[in-house]
């Protein structure tokens, strides 16, 4: 069997440690036992922006926040389908996964890092929402393993009464609020609704193929 090597690891600002792990060519990314994210999994992530972009198919030069870089899946699939007068901020809480993007995995984010679209941000995300009105066409969040705060407390601000309603005011009208979760909840897809959004629960595949398990992205828009 392949050994699992640690790379590097990452403190968090509320306490605790990512761990950036790999076995062979595979990446993964563990807090405590939860793996949070894993090279060979990639496909709800991706999901994530295309989903998204559907609903924005055909707008001129489109604005879009994504929260949490991750490993880059969902921003290089961004910026696949998105124009070329598109804009791309990414709000990244923990400086460490930019080295990471940067370092040890460069090969999973190719050049996309330097895409004149893309500005990186190293913001909580929440700040980013807050402090904007009718700024972005979609905003896609993708910072925790659902719509709590597992790995960061202050994320349950973004999924409450009062983030969800900081996020449609941060929306241009018609925009999108895409939201990734290891699992469904029904309880937070009828508080997003209340928040004044049109909401779409799909299911994905990890795997971005017919098989393996499940993933959940909510695609709310705004009415």
């Amino acid at each position: 069997m392949i050994p699992l090597e640690l790379i590097d690891t990452a403190e968090l600002p509320d306490g605790g440690t990512l761990r950036l792990m790999r076995r062979g060519q595979d990446f993964s990314i563990l807090f405590g036992r939860n793996e949070l994210m894993s090279s060979r999994l990639r496909g709800s992530e991706e999901a994530l922006a295309t989903l998204a972009y559907d609903r924005l198919r055909g707008r001129a030069a489109p604005h879009m926040l994504v929260g949490g870089l991750g490993m880059g899946f969902t921003l290089r699939a961004a910026l696949a389908v998105l124009p070329a007068d598109a804009k791309i901020i990414v709000g990244e809480l923990v400086p460490k996964i930019v080295e990471w993007a940067r370092g040890p995995l460069a090969h999973l984010f190719g050049d996309g890092l330097d895409d004149p679209r893309v500005a990186i941000e190293i913001r909580d995300v929440y700040e980013l929402i807050a402090g904007s009105r009718a700024a972005y066409d979609a905003i896609l969040l993708d910072v925790d393993n659902g719509p709590d705060g597992l790995i960061h407390a202050a994320n349950d601000r973004l999924y409450g009464k009062q983030g969800l309603r900081a996020a449609h005011a941060a929306l241009r009208p018609g925009g999108v609020l895409a939201i990734w979760s290891a699992y469904p909840d029904k309880v937070f897809a009828d508080r997003v609704a209340r928040a004044g959004f049109m909401v779409d629960e799909v299911k994905v595949r990890a795997t971005g193929g017919r098989k393996g398990a499940h993933h959940v992205i909510w695609v709310a828009i705004k009415v």
